[in-house]
């Protein structure tokens, strides 16, 4: 579990194909602490295990993660955003993202005013009825708040902390992003769907 508060950049190292997956290596900003076997990660919006104790993150990605996401687009030297998981007890400063991707959305648009942005994205295909106005959308890991809904889109209003602290700031028009909905309008909304057919 994650909150989609970004705690640093890092850059990938290597990505090596490995039979039907592949293993990536990624190096951490400066002082970022060393990553546990075992502990989880949300790297880009999608959660990985790192392998090995060490003070760079190495995962393994499935076939299943590279079909799903854009990681099987990464390459050595691109920027990736990173989050550990949530611990009990931390302050939960956005919204609980899982990292389990739902579908990859395309940046649309992007209008800058005076170092703040407001992007447009796609809707990936069968979700676009849990994505709404002051709603929560993860894209690439990060908490984000619908701004205003569109017929096949949505904008996000991103201050300059966020562009600056996130890979967000590095993108353009036409670029791909892991969409993760808010799990509380996925859960939800099967509830709800359940309680109409029970009074049916």
């Amino acid at each position: 579990m994650f909150t989609g508060i970004v705690t640093g950049m890092g850059r990938v190292v290597s990505f090596g194909r490995a039979g039907g997956g592949a293993r990536l290596v990624i190096a951490p900003p400066a002082r970022y602490g060393r990553f546990r076997r075992g502990e989880s990660v949300c790297l880009s919006g999608v959660c990985v295990t790192s392998i090995r104790s060490s003070e760079r993150l190495a995962c393994d990605l499935s076939r299943e993660t590279l079909r799903r996401s854009t990681l099987s687009n990464l390459a050595p030297g691109d920027a990736v955003n990173l989050e550990r998981a949530l611990a009990w007890g931390d302050r939960l400063s956005g919204h609980f993202v899982l990292g389990h991707v739902d579908g990859v959305s395309r940046l649309l648009s992007v209008r800058d005013s005076g170092g703040f942005g407001t992007f447009r994205f796609s809707i990936p295909a069968g979700l676009s009825r849990f994505v709404v106005e002051k709603g929560s959308v993860a894209l690439d890991g990060v908490s984000l708040t619908v701004a205003s809904r569109r017929d096949r889109g949505f904008d996000v209003a991103l201050i300059p902390e966020t562009l600056r602290r996130t890979t967000l700031g590095l993108r353009g028009a036409g670029d791909a992003f892991n969409f993760e909905v808010d799990v509380f309008a996925r859960y939800g909304k099967r509830g709800w769907r359940r309680r109409i057919r029970r009074r049916r």
